[in-house]
């Protein structure tokens, strides 16, 4: 009762507006997440080159600390 008085819409209206969903939307929706998902990969690759150069290696020092559990 409070939240849809706060929010101004009842949870059947809620439910209704979701199924009437415009395919414009979803268009939308799945490029917006085409866009952050290319540019995440993006940029982690050139983050992950940069780190190359200055010889930072953290899969290095992953396997190194596991292997060194079996090192005991």
């Amino acid at each position: 009762m409070v939240v849809s008085d706060l929010l101004g819409f009842s949870d059947s209206d809620y439910a209704y507006n979701q199924s009437r969903a415009h395919s414009a939307d979803i268009f939308f929706l799945k490029m917006r997440a085409w866009f952050w998902g290319g540019f995440s990969t993006l940029s982690m690759f050139l983050i992950g080159n940069i780190m190359g150069v200055f010889d930072i290696n953290i899969m290095g020092w992953i396997i190194d600390k596991i292997s060194g559990i079996w090192g005991h």
